[in-house]
């Protein structure tokens, strides 16, 4: 399930009371976003533990100030609140995929 985040402090207790969040970056005009929003979330859904956040910054627009978000879309994986990869613009679905399950592995092991 995609969780919409509204504000800027659901954002920052969401990913302090979530053991792993994947926090998608984006706006309603951005087009690469549109396109690529679903295949991430097609990529994590498998990882039960995941949580996935949306963040429009055309309504929590300080977001981008607060996690130094300089382009979109720009996804983070955070654990325990740390962020652990940091993938904007042009990536690769697949090897996204390929470093969350290696850290997802890490954590159940």
């Amino acid at each position: 399930m995609i969780h919409n985040i509204e504000t800027l402090d659901e954002l920052k207790e969401t990913i302090k009371t979530n053991f792993i969040n994947v926090v998608y970056f984006s706006t309603e005009s951005c087009n690469v976003c549109k396109t690529l929003k679903p295949k991430i979330y097609d990529a994590i859904s498998e990882f039960d533990q995941v949580k996935f956040l949306y963040v429009d910054l055309d309504k929590v627009n300080e977001s981008s100030g607060e996690y130094i978000v300089f382009s979109i879309p720009t996804i983070l994986l955070f654990i325990e609140g740390k962020e652990y990869i940091r993938e904007s613009r042009n990536l690769s679905v697949g090897a996204f995929r390929e470093q969350l399950s290696r850290y997802v592995e890490m954590l159940n092991n």
